[in-house]
């Protein structure tokens, strides 16, 4: 590594929202205040050495620049706000032409500067006369084309009930010929466009919802000590939110005025709580953190029953849990995964709850 620096190649540190804590905090309350996932890498470059060739990013960009100097150039979008499906490689000859012209931006970023770069725009940067250091915060926006994918995999799910589209085309067919398709296909779409009028724009909302939080790690929880915990829950018992964890109370779907049960979402988990739960639980989301004397609404055997769910849904941490049997007990939470572990760069698929994908996408 110290050779291919030294010849002049860019050491990337990627996904450090998920690896150094002061960046997973920013990172996590940045996402909450725009409502878009966000990730964090660095990028240090020997100097007089170019980072990257011109190329966009599909997603937004704040450049940090931390240490050193570094020459940036900025040129218009050959595609506008462009898709995850849309990277810049696609587009290789259009961007090479597009980065020959005049700039739009043309500026040194020295140590406390900060550039906005919209998805899209073509940049490069050169560091100067020593090693140059910068962070990339990518912004990854949901856009209209989420609300599109959601609405049309809503389609397909109702349409299978359609007998018509399930029926076999005729023996025989030659499928080679489009003419002979010509009017199954035409009375396929016929029916989509029907179907898609019947999609509830609040199911697609919801299907977004579920997709962008599932991008959203929450903070590690270590079972043992949580498990130990749920066992020996007291009214003085501090339960915290689960850090990073993205949830939202609300009626039950099959009793759309609140009924007799009402739906906490965790991530991409759904929990079905008694109605008489809902101001114990409001009163968690809205403080954060309380005692279990304070979930309110309930007699004491109803908060400790809630409790202990809550803990073992992972839900909420007893934050000074721990397991007996060690010097220092096991701790309350797993520590944040270090790049050998679990949290390692390559994103990892699922997790129990499905809450351990993270937010994708290229640095610049």
């Amino acid at each position: 590594m110290l050779r291919l620096f030294a010849d002049g190649s860019t050491v990337v540190l990627q996904g450090l929202h998920r690896l150094w804590p002061p960046l997973i905090e920013f990172a996590d309350q940045l996402a909450a205040d725009l409502g878009h996932p966000t990730q964090v890498n660095a990028y240090v470059t020997p100097p007089s050495s170019r980072g990257f060739s011109p190329h966009y990013d599909v997603h937004d960009v704040f450049v940090l620049q931390v240490a050193g100097e570094k020459h940036w150039t900025i040129h218009e979008p050959v595609l506008p706000e462009p898709l995850r499906s849309q990277p810049w490689n696609d587009r290789a000859a259009e961007v090479a032409a597009a980065a020959e012209r005049e700039p739009v931006i043309d500026a040194v970023l020295r140590p406390g500067d900060a550039l906005y770069l919209p998805r899209g725009y073509l940049h490069s940067a050169v560091a100067l006369g020593q090693t140059s250091a910068h962070l990339t915060v990518g912004v990854h926006s949901v856009t209209r084309w989420s609300a599109v994918e959601a609405a049309l995999d809503l389609v397909r799910v109702l349409a299978a009930d359609d007998v018509e589209l399930r029926r076999a085309l005729p023996l025989g067919v030659d499928l080679a010929d489009p003419a002979a398709l010509r009017d199954d296909v035409a009375a396929v779409v016929g029916a989509l466009q029907g179907w898609l009028g019947r999609v509830d724009p609040d199911r697609v909302a919801d299907r977004v919802r579920g997709r962008t939080w599932a991008q959203v790690r929450p903070e590690p929880v270590a079972p043992l000590a949580q498990a130990t915990a749920a066992a020996a829950l007291t009214p003085d018992t501090v339960l915290r939110l689960r850090r990073r964890l993205r949830v939202s109370l609300r009626p039950s779907p099959a009793h759309p005025a609140g009924g007799d049960r009402v739906t906490l979402i965790g991530g991409r988990r759904t929990h079905e709580f008694p109605a008489t739960t809902r101001p114990a639980l409001e009163a968690l989301l809205t403080a954060g953190e309380l005692e279990v004397a304070d979930l309110a609404g309930l007699d004491p055997a109803d908060r400790l029953t809630l409790a202990r769910r809550l803990v073992t849904e992972s839900i909420v941490v007893v934050a000074d849990a721990h397991v007996d049997g060690s010097p220092d007990g096991v701790p309350a939470t797993a520590p944040e995964p270090g790049p050998a572990g679990p949290g390692a760069p390559a994103p990892d698929a699922g997790g129990d709850d499905g809450e351990r994908a993270d937010a994708l996408g290229t640095g610049s």
